[in-house]
């Protein structure tokens, strides 16, 4: 019976050679171009995007909208996703700009060495989850497994690696930016238990470059993230 189990997982390591093993902390920045103080934490998020050992993905939000500049890029999917961390984490309001590190902690306007911190801290802190995500025929394979079953999400985004915008009015009005890693989608993939491995074939047709990630329910901690650039 031993000698059984060690070949089921000998062929389950086989299958799953491409796990991700850099282990990148996604760090989300609510932003909008609308808002004065969000220009240098979006030029902050172009050194982020830079760097192999995390995931940055800038967030539009669509509230300040309303005094005279719509952002080009805003979602109220957004907006909605930065009110549940609040809910989350307990808190009333929400601000812009205000970076979500591994889904639990929270930086509000541009603090570098705090972020810099809580990188290092992400990574090394365990998981139990492990992910591994592959190019496929017409898509690509995704592949986790959990040491410990919870109520976990697994989750596709998608985004544009660098846009500039002029943007004519509002607070940032007459200026030129430059906005980096702005997610356009961000769906629920599956809802997982942890308790049997997961394989699932996704369909991302067009070019832009994917995210997958496991999170749990709360939102909460984001336990496993890989990316196909």
């Amino acid at each position: 019976m031993r000698a059984v189990l060690c070949s089921i997982l000998t062929l389950w390591m086989a299958a799953t050679a491409a796990w991700a093993d850099d282990r990148p902390v996604v760090i989300e920045l609510y932003t909008s171009q609308g808002c004065s103080s969000c220009p240098p934490a979006d030029a902050f998020m172009a050194e982020l995007a830079g760097r192999d050992d995390v995931i940055a993905l800038a967030l539009h939000v669509d509230y300040w909208d309303y005094i005279g500049w719509k952002d080009v890029f805003a979602s109220p999917a957004f907006t909605a996703r930065q009110k549940a961390y609040a809910r989350a984490a307990g808190s009333r309001t929400v601000y812009t700009p205000q970076m979500v590190i591994g889904g639990v902690d929270h930086v509000v306007g541009l603090q570098p060495m705090e972020v810099a911190d809580l990188i290092a801290a992400h990574r090394a802190a365990p998981s139990p989850v492990e992910l591994g995500v592959e190019r496929g025929e017409d898509g690509f394979v995704v592949r986790a497994r959990s040491a410990k079953p919870e109520a976990m999400r697994v989750q596709l985004v998608r985004y544009v690696p660098e846009k500039t915008v002029a943007i004519k009015r509002g607070e940032n009005g007459g200026r030129t930016l430059r906005y980096t890693n702005i997610v356009t989608e961000w769906h629920v993939l599956a809802n997982w238990d942890g308790t049997q491995p997961l394989e699932m074939a996704v369909q991302a047709p067009g070019d832009l470059p994917a995210v997958v990630l496991v999170q749990r329910r709360g939102p909460g901690r984001i336990l496993a993230a890989a990316r196909l650039r």
